[in-house]
């Protein structure tokens, strides 16, 4: 499921990044790598703001879309 569909407290796990190279290397850098363990933590004005790590991250729609997860 994308991370765009996720609700807002849900744990997931990345599995895989659509998109170009520079694209996937621009969210890896981010932490969205293969396995790592996200959660949700609310939508604000069309970005998907998302715990990964220890930080707090915001991402738009389209990148949200393009991050695919399960639910864990």
């Amino acid at each position: 499921m994308p991370l765009a569909m996720v609700a807002p407290g849900e744990e997931v796990k990345v599995v895989s990044i659509k998109g170009r190279d520079n694209t996937k290397r621009f969210l890896e850098n981010l932490g969205f790598v293969e396995g790592a363990v996200i959660s949700v933590v609310t939508e604000l004005a069309g970005n998907v703001i998302v715990a990964v790590k220890d930080t707090r991250v915001a991402v738009n729609k389209s990148m949200a879309t393009r991050i695919l997860t399960v639910k864990v």
